[in-house]
This record gives structure tokens, C-alpha cells and sequence, in this order.
């Protein structure tokens, strides 16, 4: 039901950023009550290339940092994602209609209680990474926040140099006003399977920055349901009650009694709950649309105020083809010139992960991996050894089977899955 609610409405996709590993981020416009934590994901439905088709994507933006735009970047390594970078290859590309149900994700991040963060990532496992270090970047700049945020050690691994482009991504496409040197971050880059050190500018590696045209019928993302506050959700909770249970004792008044009298001769228990479960259903559907349709009409002051281009103003009408804003620029001390000075590159060798977590120092280390099942297995592994106390292990896994969950609750203390991308966290 929430599904087709959100569906229906397309949403506003501000601009993308095409990079040459065949990697893209796509911007999209939201409303500022929309709150959401760092790993949460949303599926995205993009009718030009598939009406049936929804796959889910992490978000990489922080709701905090970027109150107005929400991220998520994909990877071209399966027939729908090649076919969105073709179709965003195109010079020609001035909108893309897009949908997206969500954003689902942990109820609550506990990633900021650690003295010291050591990510690990492989491939394109780094973008669960991106909203945290987001995030991070939003909490180290808050003057009302007293918690001291960790320091950061992370460490990717790609196949290629030219990955690399990836981690131009950390910060938003346009820029913040924050200070970065503040989120004590540093850098540790392998490329596995290169022994050359990587691109320079001089050889010409680029990526596109498009912005789009607005079209007056996409909305931005809203929250579905209304609010994310315990009252709003006890009022709809509430109302539900009171129009299920009003429902079933009118039908069983006025249309069950005056015919079996409570003999259940004709009304049996069966079929008494069937039909309580009928009403139940349709009272829910009533409460969900009802709860939508006051959001949606709250929201129109809202998408009103953020107007119809969230992008640069383009130098010509929005009616010319160079609305198809081309912001071709060289990659330039890789990845982004606010990371430029904390970044090491490795070539040709990968992450000695047990020599790595040794040299860490401090009482409370947070160890999180995120790619494929051999890292995450082998960073578990020196975790659990016992040769260090201070190292507390969460595993993301994008991926997993009957079969692997059993392992996985068998093996660790305690185990959460997110249905939206199947996502294991455990410790």
C-alpha cells in the first residue's frame, strides 16, 4: 500500500554526477522535515528503463548536512545500472523521470560513541562510509552538540585507479560551508590490482556534473506518513484503533447479531474472524491514505518555499538544450581538494588488516566493514582473536541467504537485518 501511495508521485532529480568508473550519483530535492539516519537505503524505479524494476541503493547524504537533497550512488555492474549511466551518457539527457519508495534504514546509529572509527571497504561497499563521514562532518561543526566526534581511519580497496573517482564523492556536489579539518580524517587508498601510482590531471580523467530541468509535475521526497515524532505515529496509531474497532462493532451490531443472535450457526468463529480481518485491512488502508493525503496537502507550503530549480541557474532558458549543464573538470589531487592533504594512495599491494588494527591506538575502536564476504570474514576473524580487547566489530553486508544467516547468528552476539537491502548488522 505504501508502495503504490509513493509511487504514483515522481520526484524532482536535481543533477548526477557521472564519473569515468562508470559510477553515478544522483541528487534528488527534499523537503527539510524528511529526517533519516546515515545507512539508510531507499529503492529507486526509473520507468524509462524499467516500470517493474525497484532496487534498493544506500543513501550517501546526511539529512543534517544537506537538509534539502538526498544522495544515493550507483555502481554500473548490472544490466539496469549500465543501462542508467548509458541512458546519463547521453548528451542530449535534460530530465529523467525517477521514482523512489523510502528512505528505510537503522532506527538508531551508535557509530559516534567510539573514540576511533576504522572503516574498511571493498569496491563499492565505501557508501554506506559516505553518509557517516557526512554525517560526521555535520556533528564536528555543531556548536549545540556535545559529543566529540571520532577519529577516522578509512580504508577502501579498488581494483582500479581510476575507482578512485569514487572518493570525490565524500562531500556533496555543491559544496558546504562547513569545516572540514575539524573530522580528524585520514585516508588509506589500496589499488589492487595497478602498480603504476595513480591518474594525474595531466592525463585528462573527468566526470559530469548534469543538472536538470525541473518538470512542474516531480515533487521532492517527503516523508509519507507525516512527522517522525512518537506523537504523529501514536495519532495515526490511534485513529486506526478507533475506525477498525468502531467498524467491527458496528458490522457486528447491525448486520452479524440480527441474524445468527450469537448462536454461531450461521456467523461461525472462522468466519467472524475473516471478516474482522477484512475490516481490519480495509481500516488500515483508510488510515495509511488518510495519513498520506493530510502530508501531502501539509507539504505543498513546503515544496513551494524550495521552488522549481535546486541546481545553478543556467546562463540560457531553461527551454535551450544547455540546461545540459557539463561540468567537466580534471580530477585534481584525488579525490577532492578538501581531502587532498589526508589521503595515501597504495599500489599494487592490499591492506595488511591484522597490522593495521594493531597499530591502532586508543580504549574504544569501532571496526566496520563493508564489502565483499572474504574481508569481512578475515577483519572478524583478527576482531575475535582476542589479541586486543579495544576492537568492537559490525560487519555490512549487502547480501546474504538462509544459509548465512544461520552462520552469522551462530557466530555473533547480536544480529539486526534491514529487509530493504538485506543488510546484516552484527557484533
Amino acid at each position: 500500500m505504501l508502495r503504490f501511495l509513493q509511487s504514483q508521485q515522481k520526484v524532482r532529480l536535481v543533477s548526477a554526477r557521472v564519473l569515468p568508473c562508470r559510477a553515478i550519483e544522483l541528487n534528488f530535492s527534499k523537503t527539510p522535515g524528511l529526517n533519516y539516519n546515515p545507512m539508510s537505503s531507499i529503492f529507486v524505479n526509473v520507468p524509462k528503463i524499467s516500470k517493474l524494476q525497484w532496487h534498493p541503493f544506500t543513501i550517501t547524504s546526511s539529512s543534517n548536512l544537506e537538509p534539502e537533497k538526498l544522495s544515493v550512488v550507483i555502481k554500473s555492474e548490472g544490466n539496469w545500472s549500465q543501462k542508467l549511466y548509458e541512458e546519463l551518457s547521453l548528451p542530449s539527457i535534460t530530465h529523467l523521470q525517477v521514482s523512489v519508495e523510502g528512505p528505510y534504514g537503522p532506527a538508531t546509529t551508535h557509530f559516534h560513541k567510539y573514540e576511533k572509527l576504522v572503516m574498511f571497504s571493498g569496491g563499492s561497499g565505501i557508501t554506506p562510509f559516505i553518509s557517516i563521514i557526512r554525517e560526521l562532518v555535520h556533528m564536528a561543526n555543531d556548536p549545540d552538540t556535545t559529543i566529540r566526534t571520532p577519529q577516522i581511519l578509512l580504508i577502501p580497496a579498488f581494483k582500479k585507479s581510476l575507482d578512485l573517482g569514487i572518493l570525490d564523492l565524500l562531500l556533496p556536489v555543491s559544496g558546504i560551508n562547513h569545516d572540514i579539518s575539524r573530522l580528524r580524517l585520514k585516508i588509506q587508498a589500496y589499488v589492487t590490482q595497478e602498480s603504476a601510482p595513480p591518474r594525474t590531471a595531466t592525463e585528462n580523467q573527468h566526470y559530469r556534473t548534469i543538472w536538470f530541468k525541473p518538470s512542474a509535475l516531480d515533487a521532492p521526497i517527503s516523508a509519507l506518513l507525516g512527522r517522525n515524532t512518537w506523537l504523529w505515529l501514536g495519532m495515526i496509531i490511534v485513529w486506526f484503533s478507533v475506525i477498525s474497532l468502531t467498524s467491527i462493532a458496528v458490522v457486528t451490531r447491525l448486520y452479524i447479531y440480527p441474524i445468527d443472535h450469537n448462536t454461531n450457526m450461521i456467523y461461525s468463529y472462522t468466519v467472524r474472524s475473516l471478516l474482522n480481518m477484512l475490516i481490519i485491512c480495509m481500516s488500515i488502508a483508510i488510515t495509511v491514505i488518510i495519513a498520506f493525503l493530510w502530508n501531502k496537502k501539509g507539504n505543498s507550503t513546503e515544496m513551494r518555499q524550495i521552488g522549481v530549480t535546486d541546481g545553478p541557474t543556467p546562463m540560457t532558458s531553461p527551454g535551450t538544450s544547455s540546461w545540459y549543464y557539463n561540468a567537466d573538470r580534471e580530477l585534481e589531487s584525488l579525490p577532492n581538494n578538501f581531502f587532498a592533504g589526508c589521503i595515501k594512495v597504495n599500489c599494487g599491494e592490499r591492506a595488511d588488516f591484522k597490522k593495521i588494527l594493531t597499530e591502532i591506538e586508543g580504549s574504544n575502536v569501532g571496526v566496520l566493514v563493508s564489502g565483499p564476504k572474504k574481508m569481512r570474514q578475515d577483519v572478524a576473524a583478527i576482531c575475535s582473536s582476542g589479541f586486543s580487547r579495544k576492537l568492537q566489530f559490525e560487519s555490512i553486508s549487502f547480501s546474504c541467504s538462509p544459509l548465512s544467516m544461520k552462520k552469522k547468528r551462530r557466530t555473533s552476539h547480536t544480529s539486526t537485518i534491514d529487509f530493504g537491502r538485506c543488510i546484516v548488522y552484527h557484533r
